[in-house]
């Protein structure tokens, strides 16, 4: 066991970054963790993070605030982008170095976002397919047009957003499908609005 070579606090200090990424989906920065440990310089965690590098649990990358990854841990913080592909006349390759995808480089200005996975193909003509997770901010006051999470009965659904006069429409796209009309007096609620969608190719 890995963990058993640690410290107390060093332990202390993998066991948080391994929950503060497994929650919200990215690593903490030095002064977050030195925040919550109570820790007044952030020298003191750069230490604690050298030695989880030298004991082999950590693997940091200067420059960036939040580069550090899990070595042991199935859940990883970022992926690593290695460059463009093209997806018409084919171009040279050229490898970027150091560069990582993260969720929240994509989504900077929207906090809180949670997944669903979308069962059924309302939303087809939109490239949203059953299987897919789409990513949605909480939100209740949707712009018009907006694809949104509705609330409707009991049960939610994706459709876009457009209000007409007293009414509400949620518009599928997909040619085959109606709209859902709604009013003040129907129980629903607008739970969010699309921000992102992520699809996994087995």
């Amino acid at each position: 066991m890995l963990e058993a070579q640690l410290t107390p606090r060093q332990r202390e200090i993998y066991r948080y970054i391994r929950q503060f990424a497994q929650e919200r989906g990215y690593v903490p920065t030095v002064r977050e963790i030195a925040s919550h440990f109570g820790i007044r310089s952030p020298n003191g965690v750069v230490c604690h993070l050298r030695a989880l590098e030298r004991k082999g649990l950590l693997e940091r990358r200067r420059g960036q605030a939040r580069a550090m990854v899990l070595r042991h841990e199935p859940w990883q913080g970022s992926i690593p982008i290695y460059g463009v592909v093209a997806a018409g006349s084919p171009i040279e390759a050229l490898q970027q170095e150091d560069e990582r995808l993260q969720l929240e480089e994509l989504f900077p200005q929207h906090r809180g976002l949670f997944a669903l996975r979308v069962r059924g193909d309302s939303m087809i003509e939109e490239h949203i397919q059953d299987g897919d997770l789409v990513l949605i901010e909480p939100k209740t006051n949707p712009r018009e047009g907006e694809p949104v999470v509705a609330w409707v009965d009991g049960e939610v659904t994706l459709k876009r957003y457009y209000r007409e006069g007293n009414r509400i429409c949620l518009q599928p796209a997909n040619s085959q499908m109606k709209p859902i009309y709604v009013t003040a007096k129907d129980n629903v609620r607008i739970l969010g609005v699309l921000r992102g969608v992520i699809r996994c190719y087995r």
